[in-house]
């Protein structure tokens, strides 16, 4: 037993557990491990709930047990692929893909608002879905990725050009503004949520004052409120949110507007600690609408219990924890305004959504990523922890420890290429090469003769005066006078 100096005392063995913790924290490829982990346990997460909520739903459709099933998984199929697309990717090449991102997703939000080609969503009112045969976009969820991508791209140019926040800022501002009067349009109230905890964080990582900030958002809440109380099923949802966070459902209103949100605070609390058992729910037996997507966390908290929802919620507070710890750990501004407006773009919604599920919040149509039944947000929300991942690849004690120790297994299995150090200035210096310029007459020219000296020369070949005389060539004796000399 060790005991604490100067006192006597054995030391806590929480001490030697924290310190242990720190040196884990401190290892190199660290936040890259984790995020890969936290990533992988809510895809199986996601897809388990998917199956035991969906069952039911997918009879009644007529599409069999597992039609729900099947259309996630292969969803979740395409974002691994496009995860493992953006984890190879260089960073470089993300950067100058920005402007391709930011164009696609202006294309889809404006093609979504033309009448006959937009459909409704999860969320009551909102026309904000793209269908190409069996196949659904979600044109809010590209923005949010490619306002990311190319935000963190911009800024981070501009600011090595000058230090003024008004030059550095006022072309995010602007494009800023036109992607959220777009999403407006489409009446999707939960993505403006999103994409707004996007834009707080770059502004956040840019350097933005905290007044400014706070400015910001107070404006975008103002209209937010303001633009909700002009339709009346999103003014009913204010009055739902208030039963619900205070428990005192009204029987006027609970088999109407806060019938779902009564629904899911059943089935929460049916599960107590330890749940149900996964696959017992009885709220997915058509008592709860959007089981299987908005509503899903409910259906955990009833099958898993308190402790299986807590683990979710660890989950992506981790997940929020190492995507911050992977903004601060870069040397690049690109990387690390992008890898904080990443992580904040994947769990505040992910947090809002358990908000409202439990009454903390108004109810939207967010859905909780990787767990919800969904197509185009699985996919994004893949490809962008691919790119958060591939961020955390790119922290300079993980490329050294990759040069000095090779790249870890996973790399390996995944042909994942040897990460590039980054190099303060490449960007510029690649850009813009330098050319030679004289400035003036150069010193090391040789003197000219003044008119009528006579210019002496050896040979074919001018010399300066005071040169010297080459040396004579070397004589080599023949055998005969080596003999000779010999004898």
């Amino acid at each position: 037993m060790t005991l604490k100096e100067g006192t006597g005392r054995p030391e806590s063995p929480w001490r030697g557990l924290g310190e242990k913790f720190r040196r884990a924290l401190a290892t190199p490829q660290f936040n890259y491990k984790v995020i890969l982990s936290v990533t992988a346990i809510l895809v199986l997460v996601g897809l388990t709930m998917v199956l035991s909520s969906s069952m039911v739903s997918s009879i009644d459709s007529d599409t069999g047990v597992f039609g729900e099933f099947m259309k996630q998984a292969v969803v979740v199929a395409a974002g691994l692929v496009g995860m493992w697309f953006f984890l190879r990717i260089t960073p470089t090449t993300v950067r100058n893909l920005s402007v391709f991102f930011l164009g696609f997703s202006v294309v889809l939000l404006i093609l979504v608002l033309i009448p006959g080609i937009g459909v409704g969503g999860t969320e009551v009112g909102s026309n904000s879905w793209i269908r190409f045969g069996g196949i659904g976009i979600q044109p809010s969820e590209v923005a949010k990725f490619s306002l990311a991508v190319w935000g963190a791209a911009v800024i981070a140019a501009r600011s090595r050009v000058s230090s003024s926040a008004r030059f550095v800022l006022n072309p995010f501002v602007v494009v800023t503004a036109v992607v959220l009067g777009l999403v407006l349009l489409q009446d999707d109230l939960g993505m403006m949520l999103s994409l707004a905890a996007v834009v707080a964080s770059m502004l956040f990582f840019a350097g933005v004052s905290t007044t400014a900030l706070v400015t910001v958002l107070a404006l975008v809440g103002v209209a937010g409120v303001i633009f909700s109380l002009q339709h009346t099923f999103r003014s009913a949802r204010f009055s739902s949110w208030t039963e619900t966070f205070t428990l005192s459902f009204d029987e006027a209103t609970s088999r109407g507007a806060t019938f779902q949100s009564r629904q899911g605070i059943l089935s929460l609390s049916d599960g107590g600690l330890l749940g149900q058992g996964l696959g017992q729910s009885r709220a997915k037996w058509l008592y709860l609408p959007e089981a299987a997507n908005d509503f899903v966390f409910a259906i955990i908290g009833e099958e898993l219990g308190l402790l299986g929802a807590g683990l979710v919620v660890v989950l992506f507070g981790v997940l929020a924890w190492f995507g911050i710890r992977t903004a601060m750990a870069q040397n690049d501004p690109f990387l690390r305004l992008l890898a904080a407006a990443l992580t904040m773009g994947i769990t505040v919604q992910a947090f809002y959504n358990m908000g409202y599920v439990v009454g903390l919040f108004p109810m939207t149509g967010v859905q909780l990523p990787l767990i919800s039944a969904g197509g185009s947000s699985a996919v994004v929300t893949l490809a962008s922890l691919g790119l958060l991942a591939n961020i955390a690849r790119h922290e300079p004690a993980t490329v050294s420890s990759m040069q000095h120790e090779g790249r870890p297994l996973i790399d390996r299995l995944l042909f994942l290429p040897e990460p590039e150090p980054y190099k303060p200035g490449q960007e510029r210096r690649e850009r813009v090469r330098e050319q030679p310029r004289r400035y003036g007459e150069p010193v090391t020219r040789r003197r000219q003769p003044p008119p009528g000296e006579p210019v002496r020369r050896t040979g074919a070949t001018s010399r300066h005066r005071g040169a010297r005389e080459p040396l004579p060539e070397p004589r080599h004796r023949t055998s005969q006078q080596h003999n000779r000399r010999r004898r």
